[in-house]
């Protein structure tokens, strides 16, 4: 199987990094130091190498350094599918946030075609007792590991579905305004859908075919009102329900992600807080499974201290199924003890803090 791996991370005026280099090759990293010292922000630098906005969902402006303010910029080498891709995204002062592949301006969709990262991070712990949302952002990422092409739907549904809403908070009335509109919100309902139970399929059988120490989900989509088979139709025929409403009511934007722990036959909303942690590494090793079957290499891992409520055992199991994956992870936790399962099967760099600058220092061992 083929290796997707960083081999190269430089961050430039990047949050609390004014300037670090990392020389990476292929293991996992584990990632330690105190609160605050700036280890969550090398997991974010390189969550920006993937469509979006990266797992803060910051803007531009939020990601350069203080007080300098003068704008960011990441640069990396990606190993992908035996090729090698070099990789810039930086946003200047004030300014959008750029992209270049091997020299050449890129959209951020173009990076989802050459690698593949997925995310843990804390304030997802509460994904399965929190709103709908959540759970759609959290399943949208996965299905975007699967299809590409599943964010311009996305984007191109909530554009429309804007217009629409639009419309109906002015009481517009005459059919004509709402005919494109509603046509361009059902094709990319359709694919949202379908790229949606794709990704569900994908990760139930991973989780299936997985001897692992951590708990199957069984996952649904469910909507407060069922997705008709003619979406443009019900959109025709719910306008006035919806103008008294001031917004759209039915549609993909309504959907839920439903999960059960298998075993138990138990929402994931009524477990214990260690057994959703649980579900969700389930759910990321599954997603990386998945992936190495379908796009023929792992995924590039990003675990935010994926390890602090876990007990030894379960810690040992995680790091064999990263290692077994063969998945370049990057972890963070607040102090080498944790990592100690790994030994030489992982990189290790040690992040502080001076004068408000992190300072990295790479070691080889913990």
């Amino acid at each position: 199987m083929s290796k997707l791996a960083l081999s190269d991370l430089a961050l430039s005026h990047f949050r609390s990094h004014k300037r670090v280099g990392l020389t990476l090759d292929g293991r996992p990293l584990a990632i330690f130091g105190p609160n605050g010292a700036g280890k969550t922000n090398i997991l974010e630098a390189v969550s920006l190498l993937s469509p979006g906005r990266g797992l803060r969902r910051a803007g531009a402006d939020d990601l350069t350094r203080r007080p300098e303010a003068l704008g960011w910029k990441i640069t990396s080498v990606l190993q992908s599918i035996n090729q090698t891709h070099e990789i810039e995204t930086w946003a200047e002062a004030g300014n959008p946030r750029q992209l270049r592949i091997d020299g050449k301006s890129a959209p951020q969709t173009a990076l989802g075609r050459i690698g593949r990262v997925l995310w843990l991070v804390p304030a997802m712990d509460r994904l399965w007792i929190e709103g709908a949302e959540g759970r759609r952002r959290f399943l949208d990422r996965a299905t975007l590991s699967f299809e590409p092409t599943h964010a311009e739907a996305v984007l191109t549904y909530e554009k429309a579905m804007r217009e629409r809403n639009r419309l109906l908070k002015d009481m517009v009335r005459d059919a004509h305004w709402y005919t494109a509109i509603e046509a361009q919100m059902a094709e990319a309902g359709v694919a949202i859908q379908k790229n949606r139970h794709r990704a569900i399929e994908e990760l139930t059988a991973a989780q299936e075919a997985a001897t692992t120490a951590f708990p199957t989900a069984t996952l649904s989509l469910t909507a407060a009102d069922p997705i008709p088979d003619d979406l443009q139709a019900a959109l025709a025929d719910n306008r006035n329900r919806d103008m008294s409403a001031g917004r759209t009511l039915i549609g993909p934007h309504r959907a839920d992600l439903v999960a059960v722990y298998a075993d138990k036959g138990v929402p994931a909303k009524d477990c214990s807080t260690g057994e959703q942690k649980a579900l969700l590494i389930s759910l990321i090793l599954a997603n990386g499974r998945a992936l190495a079957r379908d796009f023929g290499a792992p995924p590039i891992l990003l675990l935010d201290e994926v390890a602090a409520h876990l007990d030894a055992s379960r810690r040992a199991a995680l790091y064999d199924e990263i290692c077994s994956l063969g998945a370049q992870a990057f972890m963070t936790g607040t102090g080498a003890e944790l990592f100690a399962e790994l030994g030489g099967r992982a990189q290790y760099i040690e992040v502080t803090e001076l004068d408000g600058q992190s300072v990295v220092n790479q070691k080889e061992t913990a």
